[in-house]
C-alpha cells in the first residue's frame, strides 16, 4: 500500500511545461521558498490523489541530464543520490514535450537508471494532430520499462490518469533503460566487482560528478582503478550520451510517427519577426514601452481609492478610539505603515500580469536568445539576461538563478551588475515620486508622461547593469569561454491558471514579505517619533505657546506647530538631524534621511516609513492621504516644497543606483562565499548613486 503521503518530484528540462503541471496538481496549495536554479523558487505543494490518499509535489529546478554543468542541475544529481535527504521522492514524474521527445529522453533514461519509480509524462498532446504526431504508447511503455501518461497541462487533460499512476507507483518496474557496463565494460565491471551491493549507474554519477557521499566517495577515490583524469571522464560521459541516444534513436523510430505534411507551422514566420536583428529590438521595446504605460494608467484608479481608504481609515480611529497611546499606535503607525504597502498592490499585480503573459506565451525565451550577442560584447553570458530580466521581480531569486551560468567569471559579473535592475521594491519609491514632482500629462495625446518616467528608469538601471559589466569585462581576466544553449518553447496562447496563479504568488511574496519588515518598522519608527530624550521635547506645547510669532496661530495650525517642533526633539529627529548634512547636497531634509537609512532593511519600506514620519508630525483631526502629506511637506529653512522636480529627480536617481537592501547583500555574499564582493557592490553603488545625485540636484535646481 502507498504511504499516507507520497512524495513526488516533477523533473523535466526547461520550457517542457512543468511548472504548469505543478499549478494543475497543486493549485493554490504550495508554499514558495528560496531554492537555487532555473525554477528560482523552491516549490513544494499539496495534492490530493484520491479520497485521503495526499501527495507531496517537488518542482526541481529544469536540467538537461544528469551530466551537471551548473550548481542547480547538481542540486538535483544530489537530491536522487541521497536516500536520506528529506524531500528523496518515491516516486519521480520526467516531463517531456511532445515535439522533442527525443532530446527529452535522454534525462528519463538517466534518472530510470537510477532504480527510483519513474513516470514518463507526456506533455502537450494536444498540439499532436495539429503537428502531424503519433505515439505508440503500449510499445514506448514497453521499451521504456515505464508507465506514461498523456497529458496537457494548459488544458488539464490526463491530470486524472497521471494521479492515479503515482498512486501505483510501487508497481511501476524500476529495472534500468540502459545497462551501464556497455558504456566501458572494463572499467564498470571493475566498479560492479568491488562494490556488488551497490547500484553501478549511482556509483558513475557518484564519481563523474563529483559529489561527496562520505565513505563512498573516499573508498571510490582511493582505488586507483577508478582514478580518471577530467577529460577521461568527459570521455566517457560522451560514450554514455552516445549509447542512450542510438537507444533512444531506435526506440522512437517504431513509436513516434511525424507526418509533415498535417503539420501546420508558423512559428518559424513568427521567429523571423521576433528574432530580427533590428526588428526584434524595436518590437522589445515596444512591448517594455506599453506595459509601463498600462501600468500607470490602469492602476491609478485603484491606487487613489486604496490610499484615500487607509486615511480614512487613519482618521477614523483617531476620531473613535480612546485618546492616549494605543491610539497613536494604531492611527500614526500602523495603519499608515501597512497602507504604504497595499497602495502598490495594483501596480505590482499588474507588472507581475505582464511579465507571466511574455513568458507563457514563449516570448521571453525569443527576448534572451536576441540579447545573446549583444551581451556578450560586455563580458556577460547569453544565460546572464534571464537573472537581469527576472530581476524585475526581486535581485534575491535574480542572484540565485546565476547558478545555471557554467563559467565563474561571467556568473560574478552577473552577480554583481543584476542589482542595477529595477526591482519590484522599487516601484512604492518610484511610484509615490513620480506621481509628486512629474505632471499627469499626456504627449501627443496618448503618451503618459509619468509611465514614460517609469520606463526610463527601468532602462537606466539596464544600461547601468550593462555598462558596469563592461568595466568587470576589463578588470576581472579570465580566458575560459563557454556557449550559449537555451531552448525555444512553441508559441502559445498563455494560461490563464498559471497566469493567475503566479500573479497571486508574486504579489502575495511581496505584501507578505514587505509587509513583515514594515509593520515593525512602524511600530520603531512610531515610537522613536512619539518619545524624545530631553526637556525640549517633554515642554513642547509651553515652548511654542510661548513664542512671540505663535500667537496669532488658529488653533489646528497651533497643534500641527507643536507636533512638529516635538517630532524634531524626538529621538528619530536627533538621528534625523545628524545626517542631514550629509544629505542636505542631494535636496533632502532629515525626515528623508531617515526613509533612506531605514530602507537599507528593504527599499519598498522608504513610503511607509515617511507615511509614518508624517502621520507623526501633523495634527490627526485633518484627514489627508500618503501623497498629499508629501505635497505639501516644506522645508522650514528655504520655505519651499520638499518635493521639488529636482530634488525629486534626484531621489529618483539615488534609489535606481543605491545598494538599499541587506537581504541582496547577504546572497551575494552567500553565492560568492566572500563578504569582499558584497562590500565591493554596497559602496561602488552607494557611492555612484551619492555622485549622481548631487550632480544632477545641482544642475536643476
Amino acid at each position: 500500500m502507498p504511504k499516507s503521503t507520497i512524495k513526488v518530484a516533477l523533473i523535466g528540462n526547461p520550457n517542457t511545461g512543468k511548472t504548469s503541471l505543478f499549478n494543475q496538481l497543486t493549485g493554490l496549495n504550495q508554499q514558495v521558498g528560496n531554492y537555487p536554479g532555473i525554477t528560482v523558487d523552491r516549490k513544494i505543494g499539496q495534492c490530493n490523489l484520491y479520497q485521503n490518499q495526499k501527495a507531496t509535489i517537488l518542482d526541481l529546478p529544469g536540467t538537461y541530464s544528469l551530466n551537471a554543468n551548473s550548481l542547480d542541475e547538481n542540486l538535483v544529481v544530489e537530491l536522487l543520490l541521497n536516500k536520506n535527504d528529506k524531500d528523496f521522492p518515491d516516486v519521480i514524474v520526467v516531463v517531456t514535450e511532445v515535439e522533442n521527445l527525443k532530446r527529452n529522453l535522454l534525462l528519463f533514461t538517466q534518472i530510470k537508471d537510477l532504480e527510483i519509480p519513474t513516470i514518463l509524462a507526456i506533455n502537450m498532446v494536444d498540439q499532436m494532430e495539429l503537428k502531424g504526431i503519433s505515439l505508440d504508447i503500449p510499445k514506448l511503455e514497453e521499451g521504456l520499462k515505464t508507465k506514461i501518461a498523456l497529458i496537457s497541462s494548459r488544458k488539464s487533460i490526463g491530470i486524472e490518469n497521471l494521479k492515479q499512476l503515482i498512486l501505483s507507483y510501487e508497481e511501476i518496474s524500476t529495472e534500468p533503460c540502459l545497462n551501464a557496463s556497455e558504456i566501458d565494460p572494463e572499467y564498470f565491471g571493475n566498479l560492479r566487482r568491488i562494490y556488488p551491493n551497490q547500484q553501478l549507474y549511482k556509483l558513475w554519477l557518484v564519481i563523474s560528478q563529483n559529489v561527496n557521499f562520505g565513505d563512498l566517495t573516499k573508498n571510490i577515490i582511493q582505488h586507483q582503478s577508478f582514478a580518471k583524469t577530467d577529460s577521461e571522464l568527459k570521455k566517457l560521459q560522451h560514450q554514455e550520451t552516445v549509447k542512450r541516444y542510438q537507444f533512444i534513436n531506435a526506440l522512437l523510430k517504431e513509436t513516434k510517427k511525424v507526418d509533415s505534411s498535417k503539420a501546420k507551422d508558423i512559428q518559424s514566420q513568427l521567429d523571423r519577426i521576433l528574432t530580427h536583428k533590428i526588428g526584434g529590438y524595436a518590437i522589445f521595446f515596444g512591448v517594455l514601452f506599453l506595459i509601463f504605460q498600462s501600468v500607470f494608467d490602469w492602476s491609478s484608479i485603484p491606487m487613489d481609492f486604496i490610499d484615500e481608504s487607509f486615511a480614512s481609515l487613519s482618521s477614523w480611529v483617531s476620531e473613535n478610539l480612546p485618546a492616549g497611546k494605543l491610539n497613536d499606535l494604531i492611527s500614526q503607525g500602523i495603519v499608515p505603515g501597512i497602507g504604504g504597502v497595499v497602495i502598490f498592490i495594483p501596480q505590482i499585480a499588474f507588472l507581475f500580469l505582464f511579465i507571466s503573459l511574455l513568458e507563457e506565451s514563449g516570448y521571453m525565451s525569443r527576448v534572451v536568445f536576441l540579447m545573446d550577442k549583444s551581451m556578450r560584447r560586455f563580458g556577460l553570458n547569453g544565460k546572464s539576461v534571464v537573472p537581469l530580466i527576472s530581476g524585475t521581480a526581486c535581485a534575491i531569486p535574480a542572484i540565485m538563478a546565476t547558478r545555471n551560468i557554467e563559467n565563474w567569471r561571467e556568473r560574478l559579473i552577473t552577480i554583481l551588475v543584476t542589482p542595477f535592475t529595477t526591482c519590484s521594491a522599487r516601484i512604492p519609491v518610484y511610484t509615490i515620486l513620480i506621481a509628486l514632482v512629474i505632471p499627469e500629462k499626456k504627449l501627443f495625446g496618448f503618451l503618459n508622461l509619468q509611465g514614460l518616467t517609469l520606463m526610463l528608469l527601468y532602462l537606466i538601471g539596464f544600461f547601468a547593469a550593462i555598462l558596469s559589466a563592461m568595466i568587470l569585462n576589463k578588470i576581472l581576466k579570465f580566458s575560459t569561454k563557454s556557449y550559449f544553449v537555451i531552448e525555444m518553447p512553441n508559441y502559445k496562447i498563455p494560461f490563464y491558471k498559471n497566469v493567475g496563479l503566479n500573479v497571486i504568488e508574486k504579489t502575495k511574496a511581496f505584501v507578505f514579505g514587505a509587509g513583515k519588515i514594515i509593520i515593525s518598522l512602524s511600530i520603531i519608527l512610531w515610537f522613536l517619533a512619539s518619545y524624545g530624550p530631553n526637556e525640549n521635547f517633554d515642554n513642547a506645547e509651553k515652548i511654542i505657546s510661548s513664542q512671540p510669532e505663535t500667537k496669532t496661530l488658529s488653533e489646528d495650525e497651533m497643534q500641527n506647530k507643536i507636533a512638529s517642533f516635538k517630532l524634531e526633539n524626538s529621538y528619530i529627529g536627533i538621528i534625523g538631524k545628524s545626517i542631514e548634512p550629509v544629505i542636505r547636497p542631494l535636496g533632502y531634509d532629515w525626515k528623508i534621511g531617515i526613509g533612506i537609512v531605514a530602507s537599507f532593511a528593504a527599499r519598498e519600506v522608504f513610503v511607509g516609513t515617511l507615511a509614518t514620519i508624517y502621520s507623526v508630525g501633523s495634527h490627526q483631526d485633518e484627514e489627508g492621504t500618503i501623497k498629499q502629506r508629501m505635497k505639501d511637506e516644506i522645508h522650514p529653512v528655504t520655505g519651499k516644497p520638499i518635493y521639488t522636480f529636482a530634488s525629486g529627480i534626484s531621489l529618483l536617481l539615488f534609489y535606481a543606483f543605491a545598494m538599499q537592501c541587506m537581504s541582496t547583500l547577504a546572497i551575494v555574499k552567500k553565492e560568492t562565499n566572500s563578504w569582499k564582493w558584497p562590500m565591493i557592490q554596497l559602496f561602488f553603488m552607494s557611492g555612484l548613486a551619492y555622485l549622481l545625485s548631487l550632480t544632477v540636484f545641482q544642475f536643476l535646481k
